[in-house]
C-alpha cells in the first residue's frame, strides 16, 4: 500500500489511499522492517514494547476477538490509562474491523452508562484502576457482553485475550470510508456526542500536519501530556510516531509539573506536545529544570489559545518554539498551526496544507482581513457524523466545511502569509457598547502581569443589563494584586472599555480534561 501526495505547485496537498485499506494495518506495517525499535515506552515502570511485539500483540488480540464473534463494526468501549496496552487494544480491534470507542478516563459513571448505552458497545476494555467507577454498570446493560481489564493478570484481562490469539496474520477487509474509530466530545456543555471517524482520517493527519509543519522523523522521541483518548493525544502519541517509526513515551499519570519535567529530563523527548495551562504552570514550577536539562527541539500547543506571553517566555528559557496551533475532536487534529522559524505569537498561524480555512461573519458571508467571524474549515479528516445526533450533525457538518464556533480574524502580510488570531468560543463572545470583545484577549493581557497565573473572562450585565467584562483571576503562588492594578494593567494595554469592570480572585478556574476553562460554569455562578 502506497501513500502519494499530489503535486503541492499545481494543488493542494492530498494523500492518495487507496479503497481497500485498514489504518491499523498502514501504521503496523509500515514499521516492519524496525521490530526491534522501540515504539512505546510507559514512563510509570520504565516497560518498553518494540514494533515488532506491538504488532504481534495487536495481531493476537485481533484474532482473538474475531474468535469470540466480534464482527466487523462491532463497538467496543476503551476507558484505558495510557499504557503499553492501549495502542494494543486499539489497534487491534482496529485489525478485526471492530470499531474502538476510545472514551476520557476522567469521567463520572454516569457518563460511562451514557456513552456504552449510546454506542451500543458490546465489550469494555478498563484499566484496572478504574474498575470502582465502572462497578455500578456491571449487569445493567444488555448490549455489554465482556469486560476486559488491563494491569491485570487474570482471566479476563487484556493480557489473557492477547494470549489466547493465534499469530496468523489477517486484516478485516475493510476499506478507506469504513466507520474506523469513534472520539466522544467532551460534553461540556451537554451530552457528548459520539464523532465518527473512519480509516482514512488517521494517516491524513500524519501526511499533512505531522510530517511537513511539524517535521517529525524516525529519530525523534516524543511525549504528549494530552492523553490518548483525545483526538490531539491519539495524533500526539500513536498515529504521528508510527507513521514515521518514532519512540513515544506514555505517562498513565495526570500531567502535573512536575510528572512532565521527570519525563522530559529523563528520556530526552525531543518534541513535547502541552496545552496552555499547563505550559503556564511548568513556567511558575520553582523547580524547573535548565533548558540545557532538556532536548527539545519542538514544543506544540492546542486545546486554547497559546497566550503570547507564555510562548516568548517558554522559547527564551528552553530555547525552543511553541507551534500554537487548533484542531478539534470533528477534524481529529490541528488543521491551522504556526510553522517553525514563522511563529506570530499571539496568533494561531497558517493553515495547514491539505486544509481550506474561511471566516464567516453573523451574515452568513465571507468575512474580509480584520473582521471577526466563525472559523470553518474544509479538510480531508473531517468526521461523517455524531452518531445518534442527526440535527447536532446537520448543524457542525454543513456540506463541505465544518463549523468549529470559534470566532477568528485574519490578517494578511505583505509577502502573503495569511495568520489567523483567535477571538473566542462563539458563546463565549461580548458585545460591549455593541462591539465584540474577545474574552480572550482580555485574559491573555492580565496573564502578562507578572502575579497572574491564569484568568478567565465573561461578560456580566451591570446596574443598567449592560454587558461588561468581568474576570476570574488565579494567582501565582505568594503572589499578590490588588483589582486596581489589574484593571490599570490592561487599560494601559487594550482599549479602554475592554478592561473587567469586576476581578474575582480564586484559587482554581473550572476546566474541562483537555485544560479549556469552562466559562459557561463562571456564567452561571455569576447568574446565580
Amino acid at each position: 500500500m502506497h501513500l502519494s501526495h499530489a503535486d503541492h505547485s499545481t494543488s493542494p496537498p492530498r494523500v492518495e489511499i487507496p479503497r481497500d485499506y485498514n489504518a491499523a494495518h498502514d501504521l503496523l506495517s509500515r514499521n516492519a522492517s524496525r521490530s526491534q525499535k522501540v515504539a512505546f515506552i510507559d514512563a510509570a515502570n520504565g516497560e518498553q514494547l518494540t514494533y515488532g511485539e506491538l504488532a504481534r500483540q495487536a495481531q493476537r488480540l485481533a484474532n482473538a476477538l474475531r474468535a469470540q464473534g466480534y464482527a466487523p463494526e462491532t463497538r467496543v468501549l476503551l476507558a484505558m490509562l495510557d499504557t503499553l496496552e492501549w495502542p494494543v487494544v486499539f489497534l487491534g480491534c482496529i485489525l478485526a474491523g471492530v470499531v474502538p470507542v476510545a472514551a476520557n478516563t476522567l469521567l463520572p459513571t454516569k457518563d460511562f452508562d451514557y456513552m456504552l448505552r449510546d454506542a451500543r458497545a458490546q465489550a469494555l476494555f478498563v484499566s484496572k484502576p478504574l474498575l470502582p467507577v465502572f462497578e455500578p454498570l456491571v449487569g445493567r446493560i444488555s448490549t455489554l457482553k465482556q469486560m476486559f481489564v488491563a494491569g491485570d493478570d487474570g482471566a479476563h484481562s487484556v493480557q489473557a485475550l492477547v494470549a489466547s490469539g493465534s499469530e496468523e496474520h489477517g486484516v478485516a477487509g475493510t476499506c478507506s470510508d469504513d466507520a474506523c474509530f469513534w472520539l466522544y466530545s467532551s460534553g461540556s456543555t451537554g451530552a457528548p456526542k459520539g464523532t465518527v471517524h473512519l480509516h482514512s482520517h488517521l494517516i491524513q493527519t500524519a501526511e499533512l500536519y505531522a510530517k511537513p509543519v511539524l517535521g517529525i522523523r524516525e529519530d525523534d522521541v516524543v511525549f504528549s501530556a494530552a492523553k490518548l483518548f483525545f483526538a490531539y493525544g491519539l495524533g500526539n502519541g500513536l498515529t504521528f510516531p508510527m507513521s514515521v517509526g518514532a519512540t513515544a513515551v506514555l505517562l498513565p499519570a495526570r500531567p502535573t509539573p512536575a510528572d512532565v519535567f521527570g519525563v522530559l529530563t529523563k528520556h530526552k523527548p525531543t518534541i513535547f506536545y502541552g496545552v496552555p495551562t499547563l505550559y503556564a504552570a511548568l513556567l511558575a514550577d520553582a523547580g524547573r529544570p535548565k533548558g540545557a536539562d532538556l532536548a527539545l527541539r519542538v514544543c506544540t500547543s492546542a486545546g486554547e489559545a497559546l497566550p503570547a506571553d507564555i510562548g516568548k517566555r517558554w522559547t527564551a528559557e528552553y530555547g525552543c518554539e511553541i507551534l500554537d496551533g487548533i484542531g478539534s475532536t470533528e477534524m481529529l487534529h490541528i488543521f491551522l498551526s504556526n510553522r517553525p522559524g514563522k511563529v506570530r505569537y499571539g496568533t494561531t498561524g497558517q493553515a495547514v496544507p491539505g486544509y481550506e480555512l474561511r471566516i464567516v461573519g453573523d451574515d452568513g458571508r465571507d468575512c474580509a482581513d480584520g473582521e471577526i467571524g466563525e472559523l470553518q474549515i474544509q479538510g480531508p479528516s473531517a468526521a461523517i457524523m455524531y452518531w445518534n445526533n442527526r440535527a447536532k450533525t446537520k448543524a457542525t457538518f454543513a456540506g463541505d466545511w465544518t463549523r468549529s464556533g470559534d470566532k477568528y480574524t485574519r490578517r494578511t502580510e505583505e509577502n502573503g502569509d495569511v495568520y489567523y488570531t483567535y477571538g473566542g468560543r462563539s458563546d463565549d463572545m461580548l458585545k460591549v457598547g455593541g462591539i465584540y470583545v474577545s474574552p480572550f484577549e482580555v485574559e491573555a493581557c492580565l496573564a502578562t502581569h507578572p502575579a497572574i497565573l491564569e484568568a478567565a473572562v465573561i461578560g456580566v450585565e451591570d446596574a443598567d443589563g449592560l454587558v461588561k467584562p468581568k474576570a476570574y483571576v488565579v494567582l501565582k503562588q505568594g503572589q499578590q494584586a490588588d483589582a486596581a492594578a489589574l484593571q490599570m494593567h490592561v487599560k494601559n494595554q487594550l482599549a479602554p472599555y475592554k478592561y473587567p469592570r469586576w476581578i474575582d480572585f480564586v484559587a482554581e478556574l473550572p476546566k474541562t480534561a483537555t485544560g479549556k476553562i469552562q466559562r459557561f460554569k463562571l456564567r452561571a455562578a455569576a447568574a446565580g
